[in-house]
């Protein structure tokens, strides 16, 4: 039986994606447990910390088809942290008392924080690729629609005229931003926990250090240059990393919904189906992804708030803001992945309509490049005139449906500096689409240092 959205038998694989959920199940962490508890026995038997054939003995018994998984839940409901539930089974598996010497100098908290950081990794590489995935898709649009021109708008109002290959191209940066972010954090984010009781490795005496870079090192992971049990900014670094990722995939999931409107349709989620059918309304065809993807993202925007409220600890070692991150953590993850999920499908195979970019071009008789008549009259009657020159004109073309570029030939101030002839080329929205083509020709470039 399961209550949560990322649980449900339903559900799951809409809101998240099995690799992620994979990467934060009972199993995969415990089994991270047993990596780190085995990597410690095997550092501190190299180092001779512990006798060589206790380090062989528990790191034989290291995997996670051995532990009793109820046991450990009934344990862990007991003590209150599953660490030592699981050095409990540890040390009953191996022989003549050797799994004694097993979580040596160690503490609950560096085992946990560890494995947290494990899953981190392992999750952020799934996030990458997704991301990847995503700015491929972005830059085959933005080539593909590089001239293509559509109305911006501006407060839901048309604006100028852009391209749909610049629309794409400004998302594209974004998703460049974000690699480079993920590769920025890394090195912050990455580093093991092992500091013992209040993190000064006392247990240890002088061999503590040295103990922590070598299971640091076997973990692959850096070493901390201090203690962070009760500093949390590497945790939250990472939910306000994937709250802006989240941020970016919800601006691509509003656009794409307003975009699908009966009255605007320039851009469609892809077509199967009766994927978006209405139960009443046979004539519908709903924006579904976008919908999840808006779902997932606000979520993950109130769990990164809880994350950050994971930081105000107390002391060394807290009591209780730490299970802040127990909760918050794994979800923002999952919902992630469910919102990058439904974003690379929906980029993938986005249905570009240009006939309908077009057609809401024109709906304003010119009236959307009002700017550029504006700035052609600029060098004749001064930009002040010529702004109140058009806007006059403009309002009379709303009030009285006729075409813009008729009554700017009969006003006699701009007759008197341009012909029709000179001034239809300025109410074509295709010839004002300022260096749109240029910008995108450079995000485009940019994304070859990314290897997309």
């Amino acid at each position: 039986m399961s209550a949560s959205i990322i649980d449900s038998a339903i559900l799951r694989d809409i809101f998240s994606a099995a690799d992620m959920r994979e990467v934060f199940s009972d199993e995969r962490r415990t089994q991270y447990y047993l990596d780190i508890e085995a990597a410690l026995a095997g550092t501190q038997a190299r180092l001779g910390i512990i006798p060589a054939e206790a380090g062989e003995e528990i790191v034989k018994h290291c995997h996670v088809e051995k532990i009793d998984m109820a046991k450990l839940k009934t344990a862990t409901e007991r003590i209150g942290y599953p660490i030592l539930g699981v050095v409990q089974q540890l040390v009953g598996l191996c022989r003549d008392g050797l799994g004694e010497w097993c979580h040596w100098g160690a503490t609950t908290q560096d085992i946990t924080d560890t494995a947290t950081i494990m899953q981190i990794r392992a999750g952020l590489e799934l996030v990458e690729r997704d991301l990847r995935a995503i700015a491929t898709s972005l830059t085959g649009l933005a080539i593909k629609y590089r001239d293509t021109p559509m109305a911006a708008r501006s407060n839901l109002q048309q604006a100028v005229p852009i391209t749909f290959g610049y629309k794409c191209a400004v998302l594209l940066a974004a998703f460049q931003r974000h690699l480079q972010r993920l590769d920025q954090l890394r090195p912050r984010v990455l580093a093991g926990e092992f500091g013992g009781a209040a993190g000064n490795l006392s247990s240890l005496g002088d061999r503590g250090l040295e103990v922590q870079a070598g299971l640091c090192a076997e973990l692959g992971l850096a070493q901390p240059e201090i203690a962070w049990h009760t500093v949390r900014d590497r945790i939250a670094e990472v939910g306000c990393f994937l709250g802006l990722v989240t941020g970016t995939l919800g601006k691509i999931s509003m656009d794409v919904k307003l975009m699908m409107q009966t009255e605007v349709e320039e851009a469609f989620e892809p077509f199967h189906e009766g994927r978006g059918s209405s139960s009443t309304m046979p004539q519908k065809r709903n924006p579904i992804s976008s919908a999840y993807i808006h779902g997932c993202v606000g979520v993950v925007r109130q769990h990164v708030a809880a994350l950050l409220d994971a930081n105000v600890a107390d002391h060394e070692r807290s009591t209780g803001p730490w299970q802040i991150e127990w909760i918050a953590l794994p979800e923002i993850f999952c919902l992630t992945s469910g919102a990058l999920a439904q974003t690379k499908s929906l980029v993938a195979g986005l249905q570009v309509s240009p006939e309908g970019m077009r057609r809401n071009l024109d709906i304003s008789g010119g009236l959307i490049v009002s700017e550029a008549v504006m700035m052609g009259l600029g060098p004749s009657l001064g930009r002040a005139r010529a702004h109140d020159v058009v806007y006059d004109v403009c309002r009379l073309a709303i009030s009285t449906k006729r075409p813009f570029l008729d009554l700017l030939a009969e006003n006699p101030e701009i007759s008197a500096h341009m012909t029709r002839e000179q001034l239809a080329p300025l109410v074509d929205p295709a010839n004002y689409l300022g260096q749109c083509g240029e910008m995108v020709d450079r995000v485009v470039a940019g994304n070859a240092p990314l290897g997309l």
